[in-house]
């Protein structure tokens, strides 16, 4: 099959000239979503960015925890971390709590083909709207429930947020910089890791029940994420039996690969094999390390990693950080300058890969939005809607289950939209 091209110059993702536009690969997806905060929401987010019609079920007044979140306002009441995770969404209010709101969300999973939850583990049960109870009024429903630590076992019935999560997992005991105090990861890694592992989970089991029919139960928590991701640090441990502990910015498989110092501050770089090594010395013309016995392999570079670095740092202080990267670079040896968030967006490459996009919004006008982060070439991730205000939809999603009129006077009597 021949593949059209893309214009040059085009942004990443873009569709090839001359092709139709295709239908995203959800859109026939529709995802009842009454989470809050961060791993759900942005679990959602992917999910709607890929053409899936999110229902948002928020509380009344208040709506989302976030929407009140971070400190400063904008125009609105929203805040910009609620505005960065919520785009291409529709907002319902409901009260759960009362028995004319639970049974307007019954009516809305009876059609829906994912529901995701964030409750404590227990509390769906206890206002039935559990698994099992709605899988007997949709048997293709695929249910996924995010917690701190799970549905079962010892800690499921404790809050846990990503703090907890990295604490509990080992995370934080090998971050930071050996004898200092303890250091999370800069960015939530238990939320967003949550939020990649969940969605990969639904679309697995609704690409199952395709072919099979039935959805099923999925059960994730940021802790289980969390120690997920500790492949070489858990390796090291199995493989030795020696308790990994915070190594800064080296790594634990080879060296030299860290931050290094340079006249002007740092900058990292890479040689994690013996090829690129040999390279190091030669460019920066240090012929003599090639023969130093503590660093002829890659085991003895890691167990003489930190009088390797101050051998290297005797050089690497001489020149500035972006000197060095760019020789670094010319020669093969990957080397990049550390940048601050505001560096790293502005950057002309992240400029080129749209990793900022601006979103019209009805009261904030222009606001800034984390770009799509990966590209497909016929479907590219879409903003369809900007983040919705609270309860900006109810009308229309009542409308489409086919409640108005007096019936809607009734729910709304029974304090189904209210707190």
């Amino acid at each position: 099959m021949k593949h059209l091209p893309i214009p040059a110059g085009a942004p990443a993702g873009a569709t090839p000239q001359g092709a139709a536009p295709r239908r995203q690969p959800l859109a026939a997806m529709r995802v009842i979503d009454l989470t809050q905060v961060m791993a759900g929401p942005y679990c959602s987010m992917l999910l709607a960015d890929m053409g899936a019609d999110v229902v948002k079920v928020e509380p009344p007044v208040t709506g989302d925890q976030t929407r009140g979140a971070m400190g400063f306002k904008l125009k609105g009441n929203d805040s910009l971390g609620f505005l960065n995770l919520n785009r291409n969404k529709r907002s319902i209010v409901l009260n759960l709590k009362t028995d004319a709101g639970r049974e307007v969300l019954l009516r809305l999973v009876k059609d829906a083909d994912v529901l995701i939850e964030n409750f404590r583990p227990g509390v769906m049960k206890r206002l039935g709207l559990d698994y099992e109870t709605l899988a007997g009024l949709n048997p293709g429903l695929v249910y996924a429930s995010i917690s701190g630590f799970g549905q079962t076992g010892p800690l499921s019935q404790r809050p846990g947020y990503d703090l907890m999560a990295q604490a509990m997992s080992g995370i934080m005991s090998v971050t930071g910089h050996p004898g200092g105090p303890p250091v999370k990861a800069g960015v939530p890694v238990g939320d967003i890791g949550c939020a990649l592992f969940t969605s990969y989970a639904i679309l697995s089991a609704y690409i199952g029940k395709q072919a099979g029919g039935s959805g099923q139960y999925i059960d994730a928590s940021l802790m289980d994420t969390a120690m997920a991701f500790s492949v070489w640090d858990i390796s090291e441990y199995w493989g030795t039996g020696k308790i990994p502990t915070p190594v800064g910015t080296a790594n634990r498989m080879s060296a030299p690969y860290q931050a290094v110092q340079a006249s002007d501050g740092y900058f990292v770089m890479g040689a994690t094999n013996n090829k690129l090594w040999k390279l190091l010395c030669e460019v920066m013309d240090r012929a003599e390390l090639l023969g130093d016995e503590r660093f002829k392999d890659i085991s003895a570079r890691l167990a003489n990693r930190e009088v390797l670095i101050e051998e290297l740092e005797k050089t690497f202080v001489t020149r500035t950080r972006q000197e060095w990267t760019d020789t670094l670079v010319a020669a093969g040896i990957p080397a990049s300058p550390m940048q601050s968030y505001p560096e790293a967006f502005q950057s002309d490459h992240a400029v080129h890969r749209e990793m900022r996009i601006d979103i019209d919004h009805p009261v904030e006008g222009k606001i800034p939005n984390i770009g799509f982060a990966v590209k497909l070439s016929g479907t590219p991730g879409q903003v369809r809607m900007p983040p919705p205000l609270l309860g900006e939809h109810t009308q229309a999603i009542l409308a489409e289950i086919g409640i108005d009129g007096a019936e809607l006077s009734t729910l709304t009597e029974a304090g189904a939209f209210s707190s």
